[in-house]
């Protein structure tokens, strides 16, 4: 039997020496941080911890840069947004039991984000494992299954030699479609372990390619380029795979009005004649496309966001194109078309065939206008003043990252986040605190450009820690902290539902003054003043806080 060894990695003479005489005092850990070399790594985010020091320690010897947090799940967070920034793999080195539990909660919003995040946990020496109850620090008994749920791939190396296979797996997994957090565990005693194994060279983890079925895109081309009034729904999967070009040609081919949802903010141009913009949250557009009848839904799952709260129900034919099998007609019937959403819309744009819809810019304006009146006649200017302030202060090429906050649910639906991959927020998983841990793996990604993070004074607490690693660093961002001097959303929510609040109003520092003990510059500002005072903040080097203290209310919903 022959085997082709020419798309093999090749080593150098000087490579091949090496192999034979590898330096000596070199560990586990050496091991977990030359794959991550070889396999293209350049950043590593983490939190040290005892049972995880051989890793860290061997970062001394290596070209990664280490962005340490101050919590794990704030590194989760910082690994995760540099996963979405960047399209790499985000390492994110934990330690054993609750620095690997801590973690879980970024982990879920990496995973329902599809964030290719590769968190390599330590574990308790191998004499522990198996099910025993020894005693040890950290000891769980069975780690792996407290992540198991949440990622989308588990591997374990219990040898020196099964650490650089056990990365190369992971590292593949979590660049495979849909992308997503895989998890290493690898014991201390390994990690640190003396090691005469040779140095890792380049590894190929090139992960697999997920393409459509060729009936599938017939069958939808036909369907598409006969239709009589086609709608585009593009979702966090265009984002994803940097399918935005594609989205936009076919959408022109077709004449087919597109709506983004949350996840796929930049996805289709704000002020395209086409865009329907990324008002979901509304029964106008519900209903516009509900009577689509046909209705391409690219990247989504049609969750519950992204179906205005379980209210859609589209009565045309629905194709939909998405790389998790899990999520193809999880809630409507569909023509299913399991596939990378780059590569169904490339096939796509190729088979259908043009068709032209003169009314179709018409419809749009149309939806839009009952869109801006149904909120115009709420009177919430202090909220569209505010958003259009962070609009004007943001450059176009910078990113946001939003916490789960009132302002962002505003963004959601009306920012303008204009180029694709720039608006980011925590709606995969719902979660509190992403914002500014998100913000400071952003800048990690691309120091040369301000990040701006926007959180309530509520989730601002999870993460007031993470200034001491904005300031560290020296990364170029700004946040934004809305106070209202509690849970805002869930203040809303419980006055609706009960008449009467628990557990929402928060007594909170004053930022400013501890933003300036972190050495981090912070001023207050006011609605008038927030444009300037922002764009001020983002003009400057290094880390910034401006505080706007507003009580600022949501547009009513349509779904109740």
């Amino acid at each position: 039997m022959s085997h082709d060894h020419d798309d093999r990695p090749q080593l150098t003479a000087a490579q091949a020496a090496a192999v034979l005489t590898p330096p000596p005092g070199r560990n586990g850990g050496d091991l977990v941080v030359e794959s991550l070399q070889g396999l293209g790594a350049t950043t590593v985010f983490g939190l040290p911890g005892q049972h995880a020091l051989g890793m860290f320690d061997a970062l001394r010897r290596s070209s990664l840069r280490y962005v340490g947090l101050r919590v794990e799940n704030n590194a989760g967070f910082a690994a995760d947004a540099y996963g979405r920034i960047t399209g790499e793999v985000a390492p994110l080195l934990l330690s054993t039991g609750p620095g690997a539990l801590t973690s879980l909660a970024a982990l879920q919003e990496a995973a329902a984000a599809s964030a290719p995040v590769l968190a390599i946990s330590s574990q308790i020496p191998t004499a522990g494992l198996g099910g025993g109850r020894h005693g040890y620090l950290h000891e769980l008994r069975d780690q792996q299954a407290s992540v198991r749920d949440i990622v989308k791939s588990v591997h374990t190396a219990r040898a020196a030699s099964q650490i650089p296979s056990a990365i190369a797996a992971a590292w593949e997994s979590a660049l495979t479609a849909p992308h997503g957090p895989v998890w290493v565990e690898i014991p201390q005693d390994v990690l640190l372990a003396e090691t005469t194994l040779p140095v890792v060279s380049a590894m190929d983890a090139t992960p697999r390619e997920l393409y459509p079925r060729p009936e599938l895109t017939i069958a939808a081309a036909h369907l598409l380029s006969n239709a009589e009034r086609p709608v585009i729904i593009a979702g966090g999967g265009v984002v994803r795979s940097d399918a935005s070009g594609k989205l936009r040609a076919l959408a022109e081919k077709l004449d087919a009005p597109v709506v983004t949802t949350f996840g796929g903010k930049g996805a289709f141009p704000w002020e395209h004649p086409l865009s329907l913009r990324s008002w979901l949250e509304d029964r106008h557009t519900t209903d516009f496309l509900e009577d689509a009848d046909v209705l391409l839904v690219v990247g989504s799952g049609l969750g519950e966001l992204s179906s205005n709260y379980h209210t859609f129900r589209p009565r045309g034919r629905v194709i939909q194109i998405e790389a998790d099998a899990g999520k193809l007609e999880s809630n409507h019937p569909a023509l299913g078309i399991h596939s990378d959403a780059r590569e169904a819309l490339a096939d796509l744009l190729e088979t259908v065939e043009r068709r032209e819809d003169t009314g179709a810019v018409e419809r749009v304006r149309t939806v839009l206008e009952k869109v801006r009146v149904r909120i115009d006649a709420q009177e919430l200017t202090l909220e569209q003043q505010v958003l259009a302030a962070v609009r004007e202060a943001l450059p176009d090429a910078s990113p946001s990252f939003w916490d789960m906050t009132i302002l962002a649910y505003w963004a959601w639906s009306a920012f303008d986040a204009r180029r694709p991959n720039t608006m980011h927020s925590a709606q995969g998983a719902g979660g509190l605190g992403y914002g500014f841990p998100a913000a400071i793996g952003a800048a990690a990604a691309d120091p040369t450009t301000p990040v701006l993070a926007v959180s309530g004074d509520g989730g601002a607490m999870y993460s007031i820690a993470e200034l001491a690693t904005a300031r560290q660093y020296d990364l170029p961002l700004t946040w934004l902290i809305v106070d209202d001097g509690g849970y805002g959303i869930l203040r809303e929510y419980m006055t609706g539902a009960f008449g009467e609040t628990t557990g929402t109003e928060l007594s909170r520092p004053d930022f400013v003054a501890l933003a300036e003990s972190f050495g981090v510059p912070a001023v207050r500002t006011t609605p008038e003043t927030l444009a300037v005072d922002l764009a001020k903040a983002l003009a400057e080097p290094g880390p910034s806080v401006v505080v706007l203290p507003a009580l600022l209310r949501m547009f009513e919903p349509t779904h109740l």
